[in-house]
């Protein structure tokens, strides 16, 4: 062989050898860059004595080394890597401080490698059935935007107008509001624009019964004998569940069932995923009473005029109290008593075990209006403008208010210190203080009587004059946006210990 094809040669075998390098080195996987991972990505923030907190999970970072997590610019956790560079599992508080809206959680690499992911989290402050949840005490304990302060300040933000009368109250779910219609509309809005993201058609009005959403589903009864389930995203329907009449009252969703009253005279509870029903009991009087479920019984009204504990799994009836004539008002349940109101113009409270009378105060007019029950207080009205806040434990008059008007107030709801109330067509924000002092008024073009909702700094308030309304700061806070913080300018915490 010549040297010209040695060379020739050498610079074959070269080639070759460059090629499998090449070949090589792009089988070797490229270092993931670091990611996150939240467990859930959505929360309320922390209230007094009710801490939230979500998991954060990471990978990608370098191995063993410290780790601290940020919620915004706050360092919350100090954490360690495993040896894959990973961690999971981490608890971190959602801070008491956060509005509703999006934030930002970070985690910094500690040292000189500089290795840092982010993901959002969103904050809500939701309220996802009538009178707030299934015990129906009926205020929402994560608000955190309107306040005594600030409340006087908000103004109309968006209407929306159907085509009959609401009353029914909105359900705020995911950043969309739920509601019904006399026009046999069930609507889903934007809750932040007001924008029409579907609407249901149901065979007849809707009228008084108040959605409630649950695991992307909304249920809601209606004047054509059905109660329906919906998908809370398409509108598409799920299941619709058949009464004997007209179905007035609102569903309470717990532990995958669905508990409602009829016109037909009975109570019924249904399996929430299939439609099936569970069980049924007969009062001997229409029900239009929302029911309330705390630990395992359901507590409803009937035009029978008595009050009934029942069974949750079973229908079985456990006690029953009788009123001196019908009962519309939705029972609450807070703290071992039963609170509801009664055509008869009383307020009761019952042992929720016993159904004994604890203590009764006789209002001015019939009571129809539901009970909210918040820091041992009782707030509920009764027909004729009439206005009470009560001592929960003992009953005894606090104040008394009265606006001189021939309606029914709407059930009262409270969020952060402050009662809200439909009282013919405004709704009052009331300080929660002796004298309860009006420090705002909304109007509407017509009555008010389903109650107010009160989330993510959002008054929602249905009318009598087809409209939906939302008062707010001059916007929704779920408009503005908290700046996506640079990590290498968050400051660890010293204080802190690693977390294994």
């Amino acid at each position: 062989m010549n040297a010209r094809q040695q060379n020739r040669l050498f610079r074959m075998i070269a080639a070759f050898l460059t090629a499998m390098l090449i070949v090589a080195l792009s089988a070797v996987p490229a270092a993931a860059a670091p990611s996150l991972t939240l467990t859930p990505n959505t929360d309320p923030p922390s209230a007094s004595g009710s801490p939230i907190t979500f998991q954060v999970a990471g990978s990608g970072f370098p191995d063993s080394v410290a780790v601290d997590i940020y919620f915004d610019t706050t360092d919350e956790v100090l954490t360690v890597t495993s040896s894959t560079g990973a961690f999971s599992g981490i608890n971190v508080p959602v801070p008491t401080s956060a509005l509703p809206g999006g934030h930002w959680v970070t985690a910094v690499a500690e040292g000189t490698s500089g290795a840092a992911a982010q993901a959002q989290f969103t904050v809500r402050t939701n309220w996802p059935q009538f009178r707030y949840s299934a015990d129906h005490k009926g205020r929402n304990p994560y608000e955190n935007v309107l306040n005594t302060t600030n409340v006087a300040t908000i103004d109309l933000d968006w209407s929306f107008k159907t085509g009959g009368a609401i009353t029914s109250s909105p359900a705020v779910v995911g950043g969309n509001v739920y509601f019904g219609s006399s026009d046999d509309y069930l609507y889903a809005l934007n809750a932040t624009t007001g924008a029409l993201l579907w609407k249901f058609k149901t065979g007849n009005s809707i009228v008084d019964s108040s959605p409630a959403v649950v695991n992307n589903t909304v249920y809601i009864g209606s004047t054509d004998a059905s109660v329906y389930a919906v998908n809370a995203g398409t509108g598409a329907q799920v299941w619709k569940f058949a009464t004997g009449a007209a179905v007035n009252s609102s569903p309470a969703v717990v532990n995958n069932t669905v508990y409602i009253g009829s016109t037909d005279l009975n109570v019924y509870a249904i399996n929430a995923t299939t439609g099936a029903q569970v069980w049924k009991f007969a009062t001997t009087g229409q029900v239009l009473s929302s029911p309330a479920v705390a630990n395992g019984v359901v507590y409803v009204g009937s035009y029978d005029d008595n009050v009934y504990a029942l069974n949750a799994t079973t229908g079985a009836e456990l006690w029953k109290y009788t009123t001196g004539n019908k009962v519309f008002s939705s029972p609450s349940v807070s703290e071992g008593l039963v609170y509801v109101g009664s055509d008869d113009d009383n307020v009761y409270a019952l042992n929720a075990e016993t159904g004994a009378e604890v203590w009764k105060y006789t209002a001015t007019n019939e009571v129809e209006s539901s009970p909210s029950v918040w820091n041992g207080d009782l707030y509920i009205g009764s027909d004729g403008g009439y206005f009470y806040g009560l001592a929960s434990r003992s009953g005894s008059l606090i104040w008394d208010a009265v606006y001189n008007v021939a309606v029914e107030i709407s059930p009262p709801c409270v969020a952060n210190g402050i009662e809200y109330v439909g009282i013919a067509n405004n709704v009052y924000a009331l300080a929660q203080i002796v004298t309860a002092q009006v420090l705002w008024v909304g109007v509407t073009g017509g009555t008010v009587t389903a109650a107010p909702t009160v989330a993510n700094g959002v008054v929602y308030v249905a009318s009598h004059d087809d409209s939906l309304y939302a008062f707010d700061l001059h916007g929704s806070s779920l408009k503005k946006k908290v700046p996506r913080p640079d990590p290498a300018t968050l400051q660890p915490n010293p204080e802190l210990k690693a977390i294994p």
